[in-house]
């Protein structure tokens, strides 16, 4: 059973930064786009930054700048620098991934880690 297991997260004060990393484990055969999505209280859940497999990435024009997402292997991080209040929210892996080599992709998630910027 694949399982995606986030790490990292925390409370920092405005303009620090947090390192967080997922780790997918499992029955895994190929994984394709790793992305890292959030969801802020009452909001919906909104992709932050995704990178493929082949290294190409993608932004949220909130994260351009200030976060940047790498993977190696079956993991992927996220290194977010300037942080501010509205960063606030519990932040998810997202893998897209086949179990078999059949290749038939299908999107997993992680449990989430809090993140909380205080101004």
């Amino acid at each position: 059973q694949v399982q995606l297991v986030e790490s990292g997260g925390g409370v920092v004060q405005a303009g620090g930064s947090l390192r967080l990393s997922c780790a997918a484990s499992g029955f895994i055969f190929k994984i394709n786009t790793m992305a890292w999505y959030r969801q802020a209280p009452g909001e919906q859940r909104e992709l932050v930054a995704a990178i493929a497999s082949g290294g190409s990435t993608n932004y949220a024009d909130s994260a351009k700048g200030r976060f940047t997402i790498s993977r190696h292997n079956a993991k992927v991080y996220l290194q977010m620098d300037s942080l501010k209040p509205e960063d606030t929210a519990v932040y998810y892996c997202n893998a897209d991934l086949s179990e078999t080599a059949a290749l038939k992709f299908k999107g997993y998630w992680g449990q989430g880690t809090q993140v909380t910027v205080s101004s």
